[in-house]
């Protein structure tokens, strides 16, 4: 090669990882995230699905729980350098700021606007915890302990240290965080449905997009419904999670027969058309408590829903 001319770049080869001991815990497709910065969440589903990615040399699936030591395996990729994050506005960083309900050394707890995705992947250049690192003295050190979809608002709980995640995570497995929401749904739920088993299975479609369904052979999901208020149009349930599966509340209203308002993929679209006539722009589920330990922390019911309410004769 002459003198001044470009070198060639090596190929990118297999990778290698062992999992610190800090990141015991950690779910397969997040330590992904870290790992190949850059890579869409989709591809990082299709690199799992396809066999590429291993975990001490098998197949795992996205949900897995990595523990320390584990050895995975990255394929070879050459990946395009992302463009940085656009900086986060002062008043979204206030709003921000404004909208942590409760804070101690361990976790905080937010009030997630609605049309915020929690995390950034392939269609959201940054989600709600690259924020909070942005602005947050902690940074990189914050998690997600539980995710919230787009559209829903209301109490996301966010680890600032390590063994605080873990510890969480353990408490959600055994029950020992209570998370509740508030949902309208279609139609006069009946008083005596206040619990729906139906097991759950989660299909990533080619898009990377996750479609959840009713499947006996799924997974076991509970969840516990109490009537608030309600009328022949719809009804506004207090809902408690037993299980977290994706997507579980927005499926079982539907397997119900009480489809959630404003859900444009399980949905029904003739009340969701009539909702949006009432001025509904987004789903109706809000996050109002989450309960940990000894803390309980409540997130009031957003404007725009309380006005729906009102519209609908169903305010408390």
């Amino acid at each position: 090669m002459s003198e001044g001319s470009d070198k060639t770049s090596a190929a990118p080869k297999v990778r290698k990882v062992k999992v610190p001991d800090d990141f015991t815990g950690q779910r397969l497709d997040n330590f992904l995230m870290r790992e190949l910065k850059g890579v869409p969440r989709s591809m990082i589903y299709r690199l799992i699905r396809r066999g590429e990615v291993r975990v001490n040399g098998g197949r795992a699936k996205p949900e897995r729980k990595l523990q320390a030591k584990d050895e995975v395996r990255l394929p070879p990729l050459r990946v395009a350098k992302s463009k940085p994050a656009p900086a986060l506005s002062a008043p979204l960083a206030e709003r921000l700021r404004n909208a942590v309900l409760y804070e101690d050394r361990d976790v905080l707890v937010l009030n997630k606007p609605a049309g915020l995705a929690v995390h950034g992947g392939s269609s959201e250049r940054q989600g709600v915890i690259e924020m909070l690192r942005s602005i947050h003295p902690e940074g990189g050190a914050l998690e997600l302990v539980h995710r919230l979809d787009k559209a829903t608002s209301g109490c996301l709980l966010v680890a600032k240290r390590r063994p605080a995640l873990r510890a969480l995570h353990g408490a959600l497995r055994d029950g020992g965080v209570g998370k509740h929401y508030t949902a309208l749904v279609s139609g006069e739920w009946p008083a005596s449905n206040q619990h729906i088993k139906a097991p759950l299975t989660r299909n990533v479609l080619r898009s990377g997009e996750r479609v959840v369904t009713v499947d006996e052979q799924g997974k076991f999901a509970l969840t516990e419904v109490r009537v608030r208020v309600a009328n022949s149009t719809a009804s506004l349930l207090q809902v408690r999670l037993h299980t977290g599966r994706t997507h579980q509340i927005r499926v079982h209203a539907t397997y119900a027969g009480h489809p959630l308002a404003g859900d444009d993929k399980y949905g029904d679209p003739g009340f969701n058309k009539r909702m949006s006539a009432l001025g509904l722009k987004r789903m109706f589920l809000h996050a109002n408590r989450v309960e940990f330990g000894d803390i309980l922390v409540t997130a009031p019911l957003p404007d725009d829903l309380e006005s729906l309410l009102q519209r609908l004769n169903l305010d408390l």
